[in-house]
């Protein structure tokens, strides 16, 4: 399979993940205390400890599985995982006199893990506790002014920790050494954007077999590609674009240009009026996240019996879907994906998730090697409750059609000043609230609406975009001026975390 990456609490765990992905090594990510069942079950070739807030000697420390330890896997920890296994084998473990953090120098680098790294060795340091005295018998292969033991081997070059962190953009050589892990314990890196395709193709042929599968064409990228993708392996499907009054300016005809001449099997159901009702006085996000996924279900129920019965389900959903939504064991929830923790107990269908395990620029390379169209394949996520969470609120008629008007004068203002492609998501919010303001010499209550506009690689961490001001200026006086009821806009400089990208 790959690496498993246990999570010890590091705020550089997803790191350690987008690296190892990066070098075509297949990686997942479980907690710290997954039970040893649970990671065999992945059938790694290696594990990677993360580092973490904790220290190893206190009562309530984080630690792995013990069987992990005899299992013969090759293991890499990292500052807290280092520590972890310093302490597991006989070494010590103590609170270092000053804490180390930021850049600091390894010299006296030692081994196959440093193959190719020339000393001094820039790394980033991040830790209080350190290891005293390796285990018995184990090497000291690294060593920094303020740390002597900064990395450390057992005699056979299996086992392996390091105080710094490979994995943060601070350690210029960090992803070399990551590569050299993988070279010493045998992990295949063939996790490829081709590879990937040509698995799932295969997986969904297996899966699916005679069988047909409905598949919930949002517009987005991720559900497009995954009907193209039910196209290419030629399997049965019906790929159902419910158009529920919430989606942005003109995305039902972009969404039908672009499928119908690539072989979908696309089909438009009318059920504005539906999601409407469900969602009336609802303002509570994840009662609104939930009141949608049961909705679309009931929809998409309708479609198969109306064929005459469907087995199977298709959804685009993504690994930080998972996350987010405490899909995996151990995760914290942050809130509920409509497709995922919004969906009811009593589906009535088998999934079918074959990108459950993938990041959005994943997916994205998928649907450039699928031929999916630019336009669809490069557009901003777009949540699948569409605009219901970027309304705070109820959502209403009159409130749908000035976010949407809103919304769309930003992202024209953004390709007209070719900025889209620079940034990762960029979309306008609604607040359940009005601001005074002046309007033809007359006080005028309106609308504010918030402009929001991130860039990341993953979804899982983001960055607020640094916007010229002359831009936001113009783009405010757009909205203001051609949407009457807006009579206020802000912009969002907050980053994720700590919070998310969007607001609900």
């Amino acid at each position: 399979m790959g690496v498993v990456v246990l999570d010890f609490g590091s705020q550089y765990t997803q790191l350690i993940l987008r690296r190892l992905r990066e070098l075509g090594a297949f990686s997942v990510i479980l907690p710290g205390n997954a039970s040893w069942e649970d990671i065999r079950a992945k059938e790694p070739h290696a594990v990677v400890l993360s580092g973490g807030p904790a220290s190893v000697g206190a009562p309530a420390a984080p630690r792995p599985d013990p069987r992990l330890f005899s299992s013969g896997l090759p293991i890499l920890g990292i500052c807290y995982g280092m520590q972890l296994l310093a302490s597991e084998f006989g070494g010590s473990v103590r609170e270092g006199t000053r804490r180390e953090y930021g850049r600091a120098m390894l010299t006296r680098c030692q081994g196959p893990l440093f193959q190719g790294l020339s000393e001094p060795l820039a790394v980033w340091m991040s830790h209080s506790d350190v290891v005293a005295q390796p285990p018995p018998g184990w090497q000291v292969i690294a060593t920094s002014e303020e740390n002597p033991i900064a990395a450390i081997a057992s005699p056979d070059h299996r086992l392996l920790g390091v105080q710094f962190h490979p994995e943060v953009s601070h350690t210029p050589s960090g992803k070399q050494l990551l590569a050299n892990f993988l070279s010493l314990a045998g992990v295949p890196r063939d996790w490829t954007p081709e590879n990937i395709l040509t698995r799932l193709l295969a997986w969904v042929r297996e899966r699916v077999g005679a069988e047909r599968v409905l598949v919930g064409a949002s517009g987005g990228v991720d559900s497009c590609t995954l009907a193209l993708l039910l196209a290419r392996a030629g399997v049965r499907h019906l790929a159902a674009f419910v158009d529920h009054g919430l989606l942005r300016a003109g995305e039902r005809e972009e969404v039908q240009r672009a499928l119908l001449p690539l072989g979908v099997n696309l089909r438009v159901v009318e059920a504005r009026a539906r999601f409407l009702s469900a969602l009336q006085g609802v303002v509570d996000p994840e009662e609104k996240r939930r009141r949608i996924g049961h909705t679309f279900v009931e929809v998409f129920q309708e479609v198969a019996q109306g064929e005459g019965g469907i087995r199977f389900l298709a959804q685009g959903t993504l690994y930080p879907d998972v996350i987010e939504s405490a899909g995996g064991h151990g995760a914290a929830k942050i809130k509920s994906h409509h497709n995922v923790g919004g969906l009811p107990a009593r589906l009535g269908f088998e999934l079918l998730e074959p990108f459950r395990d993938l990041f959005k620029d994943e997916v994205r390379q998928l649907a450039q090697l699928l031929g999916l169209p630019e336009e669809i394949r490069l557009r901003h996520p777009f949540p699948g409750p569409g605009l219901a969470v970027r309304i705070l609120g109820e959502v209403t008629e009159e409130r749908l059609r000035v976010l949407r008007q809103a919304d769309a004068i930003f992202i024209h203002a953004l390709r007209e000043a070719g900025l889209y492609q620079e940034i990762w998501q960029a979309f306008c919010v609604l607040l359940p609230l009005k601001a005074v303001g002046v309007m033809g010499d007359q006080r005028h209550y309106g609308y504010v609406v918030a402009l929001r506009a991130v860039t990341s690689s993953d979804g899982m961490t983001a960055d607020w975009v640094r916007l010229p001001g002359e831009f936001l200026d113009e783009v405010a006086r757009r909205i203001t001026r051609r949407v009457p009821e807006v009579g206020r806009v802000v912009y969002d400089v907050t980053s994720k975390p700590p919070a998310t990208i969007e607001w609900e």
